[in-house]
């Protein structure tokens, strides 16, 4: 069992979904978690359920600004675990359809809050020597998937942020890895099988099902295994660097 005890979490995306599901993963197991996210009311209803050691604050993660700002909150606090989790779906269509304002956002979301948040958050870590960074990708950064270019592009540029800046802070003492979900069960799914139905004439469960056929179990992930890999990475203090899968085989 992974001991948290004594460490402090931040968890962008941290209102619902896999933010929520993984700030309980290491809520329960001994850290402090601070929520972070634009739905305020969201993210005190959890920070509420959680109850003592679990906080929150508001952030748009693709602010420069409010990031600067969240930065200056958290002065004082210790932040060993940075999660970064927030991330939006983007637009289900053919490139040549997608409009650059669609394109720019995902990216905004995706992979500028990414780089905002380690920004403000990793100097901190270095000077300590100890501290550990997990950014969210997906499987789909690393295959094809008709009309998802902005999310897979987005993914994959996750990932290649990782792998690099592993080398650039791991000789300070600060892993940093990637988690690479596949198709997790939730309403993000869900809206993308909608989506993907009345792109393509099918119904909603023939597009969940050609979905999952590709997975090695057949089957999503769940939110609660993504909070569990997330605990069973920060149990491994000699892995940097590194891309995890949890897609129930959907590389394979």
């Amino acid at each position: 069992m992974t001991d948290l005890n004594g460490r402090t979490a931040v968890i962008t995306g941290g209102g619902s979904g896999l933010g929520s599901a993984i700030a309980r993963s290491l809520h329960a197991h001994g850290a402090e978690v601070i929520l972070v996210g634009r739905n305020e009311q969201k993210l005190a209803a959890i920070a509420a359920d959680l109850g003592e050691r679990a906080r929150w604050l508001s952030a748009d993660v693709s602010d420069a600004a409010s990031v600067d700002a969240l930065r200056d909150a958290l002065a004082g606090t210790e932040v060993s675990i940075l999660v970064n989790n927030a991330g939006i779906p983007g637009p289900v269509a053919a490139l040549t359809d997608i409009e650059v304002d669609a394109w720019d956002e995902v990216f905004a979301v995706n992979v500028r809050g990414t780089y905002l948040l380690c920004r403000a958050l990793l100097p901190d870590m270095i000077e300590r020597g100890d501290g550990d960074v997990i950014n969210v990708a997906s499987v789909s950064g690393k295959r094809p998937l008709a009309h998802r270019t902005p999310y897979c592009a987005s993914k994959m540029a996750v990932i290649g942020l990782t792998s690099t800046l592993a080398y650039e802070v791991g000789p300070a003492g600060v892993r940093v890895n990637t988690l690479s979900p596949g198709p997790v069960a939730g309403p993000r799914m869900e809206r993308n099988f909608r989506l993907e139905a009345e792109r393509s004439g099918s119904s909603v469960d023939e597009a969940e099902q050609a979905f999952v056929s590709r997975s090695a179990l057949g089957r999503m992930v769940t939110e609660e295994e993504v909070g569990a890999a997330v605990v069973a990475m920060l149990g491994m203090p000699g892995m940097c660097g590194a891309d995890v899968d949890l897609s129930a085989g959907m590389v394979a």
